[in-house]
């Protein structure tokens, strides 16, 4: 069997999903590549979380094309073979229909940043992406999702935003790995709620939304204590 170590870290990362409250049914997917080989391992297509397992994982090619594995792969296979393809710093992927940060997706508002939690995960805000076209969702739209993600970030740095909402859609996230992509998952869904609070109270107290946004000052000492070469935060 191929790929036996990433399959149990893919296999893993998905069974986080739940876990964590991301995800009900099987509204979501995990997926890790591995660079050297230019495969990469993603959760099946419509399978219920109780019934996964490492061997059940699928190992797709950067193209989406299934290598090994006796089951179809994820309906956004083709979304991730993008991202890895286009973003080379990127290991792990996750897509999921969490709650609250799918309600901002709806509404096709980025989060903004707000306070310290967010900006230390997050340079800014978690951006909300355009809407696909008509003719986008009928030509290719698992493909045009990952081209819509890349369009939207343009010159921005896809590891110093590590996800992303697709407008009318929900969350994407990604990382050096699968487990990372994971907690920038919850992270996003945890700063939508967050947010979302934070709005209701600004607006019952008539504060207005640009006031409490994290000045950019703290958003630069919160994100640079965790990420860069003048990060302290943490055991060395």
């Amino acid at each position: 069997m191929m790929l036996k170590e990433l399959r149990e870290k893919v296999y893993e990362a998905n069974m986080d999903l739940p876990k964590h409250g991301l995800v009900v049914f099987t509204w979501g997917n995990a997926s890790e590549i591995d660079r050297d080989k230019g495969l990469f391992v993603i959760k099946p297509s419509g399978v219920d979380y109780d019934k996964l397992t490492p061997e059940s994982m699928v190992v797709c090619d950067l193209d989406g094309n299934v290598v090994e594995g006796d089951l179809n792969p994820s309906s956004d296979t083709a979304t991730h073979a993008y991202l890895y393809r286009t973003w080379e710093q990127v290991g792990g992927i996750v897509h999921t229909h969490s709650a609250a940060a799918t309600a901002w997706a709806q509404a096709g508002r980025s989060i903004p940043c707000y306070g310290t939690t967010q900006a230390d995960y997050f340079y800014g805000e978690v951006p909300c992406m355009r809407g696909l076209t008509k003719e986008e969702i009928e030509e290719a739209y698992e493909l045009n999702t990952g081209k819509v993600i890349v369009e939207g970030f343009g010159g921005m740095d896809p590891m110093a935003q590590p996800g992303c909402l697709v407008r009318n859609h929900g969350p994407f996230t990604w990382g050096k790995d699968a487990a990372a992509a994971v907690y920038h998952a919850v992270v996003v869904e945890e700063v939508a709620k967050m947010s979302r609070d934070t709005e209701m109270l600004c607006t019952a107290a008539g504060i207005r939304l640009d006031d409490a946004k994290a000045p950019q000052y703290l958003l630069d000492k919160h994100y640079s204590r965790k990420h860069g070469p003048n990060a302290y935060y943490g055991q060395k």
